[in-house]
């Protein structure tokens, strides 16, 4: 009988490989270095799997894993919304903690233990990672007609001008401070801890893992306080959107440094953002010109509620965005044509097909729904319907997704450059079905009276994507 483990990448794999080592627990492929997402032990009965933390909770939930090692803070954030799922907390593991803030601007007038709530902020906009966290904070706190502002990042960027507050995942109230905050109050802390799906644990003999990790178990429990609102606690509201501004998002991550390029192939150079590092909020040097550094992801939906006005992204996001949403007010100016690569159905490597046409008489024979994972869960449903695949369940994660398929989906929707991870995690690409560059992107109805500059704007990167075209 085997054991299946769920592991997370990111921050907390150096410590968690290093305590499963001294634990006598093997993991082979999980350095912080390796590209593999998956490993077997036969003779230990052990197969591992890393994902996202985001996703762990919910693959132990859901059964297909036994036993996970994740954040308090990704297990509070699924059981907020869904009490009832089947994953039981066995303890706690000796790791990293986090906090979760709820912040505002130091423009807001507000301080440490000073939260705002009721009628007095209705129609507050939240900016938050988290929400299934942010929703039970803004429905304890009575605010009427809020706004939550989900993003993939970064929700310390939204405030004040996007955003009244913001729910922030750090390590303390200093991190807020750093950030150029106001921490008003900690709503969550938490470290690692170690997961089981409730049947399993009550059916399955997990003790070849769990009698290993004993020694290693903590006392320590996840915190949670929710704030009591100030009965006269009021906050400067949010300035509104300038319509005399032409505002400009700019991306962060592995976007940065082909942006960079294109911005100089522009003959625009912005104080505060580099090739590789950069100011949330650079000076453009140009009168009328505001800029923000933001996760790529994010801004076609930001272009098309009109906070923003034209954007740097991802034709894949854009994509996405408007396979969900097909009447959103954003579209492509001009592709930029860097940050290439390919986007298609991912399979495991012994599957008997090697084209998407063969694929689909495999497919559609399985007598159950084919499982697609993916990042880009529209794009994943909208792929589904080009083929005709009639019964599917799309399976939206947070990422790493090498380590889905085959047992825990049949295809990846997944984008790469070299196919390097898709290799060394034994799969392969079928047909790619999409290109993905960096791209700029504008509102179909401009929210900004500077069109002139916007046009401006638009005229220099159309000519620095014509020196990559023609490199």
């Amino acid at each position: 009988m085997t054991i299946k483990l769920a592991l997370p990448t990111g921050d907390s794999r150096a410590s968690v490989g290093e305590m499963l080592e001294r634990a006598g627990i093997p993991a082979p492929g999980y350095e912080a270095s390796s590209r593999l997402l998956r490993s077997v032990n036969e003779d230990e009965g052990l197969t591992v799997r890393i994902f996202r933390e985001k996703d762990i909770p919910i693959q132990v939930a859901l059964g297909n894993y036994d036993l996970g090692i994740c954040g308090d803070l990704a297990l509070f954030e699924l059981q907020v919304r869904f009490p009832e799922q089947r994953v039981v907390r066995v303890g706690g593991l000796p790791g990293p903690r986090t906090e979760v803030w709820l912040a505002a601007a130091p423009e807001s007038g507000l301080s440490n233990g000073q939260v705002p709530g009721g009628p007095a902020i209705g129609g507050a906009r939240i900016a938050s990672e988290l929400p299934n966290l942010a929703d039970m904070l803004a429905l304890h706190l009575r605010i009427p007609g809020y706004h939550l502002l989900n993003v993939y990042g970064s929700a310390d960027a939204y405030v004040p001008e996007d955003a009244d507050l913001a729910l922030l995942a750090v390590a303390s109230s200093e991190d807020v401070v750093a950030k150029g905050m106001a921490p008003l109050h900690r709503l969550f802390a938490g470290g690692l801890a170690l997961i089981a799906n409730a049947d399993a644990l009550g059916t399955k003999d997990l003790g070849p893992v769990l009698s290993r990790l004993a020694a290693r178990l903590t006392g320590a429990e996840p915190e949670l306080s929710l704030p009591a609102p100030g009965a006269r606690v009021s906050m400067t509201p949010r300035p509104e959107r300038r319509r005399d501004v032409l505002r400009l998002a700019l991306p962060d991550g592995h976007a940065q440094r082909h942006t960079y390029a294109n911005l100089l192939d522009a003959g625009l150079r912005f104080e505060g953002y580099e090739e590789k590092s950069y100011v949330r909020r650079p000076q453009s040097g140009i009168s009328g010109l505001e800029i923000k550094v933001l996760r790529p992801q994010d801004m076609p939906q930001l272009v098309a509620m009109g906070m923003f006005d034209v954007a740097v992204t991802g034709v894949d996001w854009l994509t996405e965005i408007k396979s969900r949403f097909p009447s959103a007010p954003v579209e492509m100016a001009v592709d930029l044509g860097r940050s290439r690569y390919k986007i298609g159905p991912v399979v495991d490597r012994a599957f008997p097909a090697d084209d998407t046409a063969s694929a689909l008489a495999i497919w559609r024979g399985l007598g159950r729904p084919v499982r697609i994972a993916s990042e880009f869960p529209a794009l994943a449903e909208a792929f589904a319907r080009s083929v005709h695949l009639a019964f599917t369940t799309i399976i939206p994660i947070a990422g790493a997704s090498e380590g889905f398929v085959p047992e825990d989906a049949d295809i990846l929707i997944e984008g790469s450059e070299t196919g390097a991870s898709i290799r060394a995690n034994n799969l392969k690409m079928l047909d790619p079905f999409m290109e993905s560059t960096n791209c700029v992107i504008v509102r179909s109805d401009p929210a900004t009276t500077q069109t002139a500059l916007l046009a401006d704007l638009l005229e220099r990167f159309r000519k620095a994507a014509a020196t990559v075209t023609t490199a």
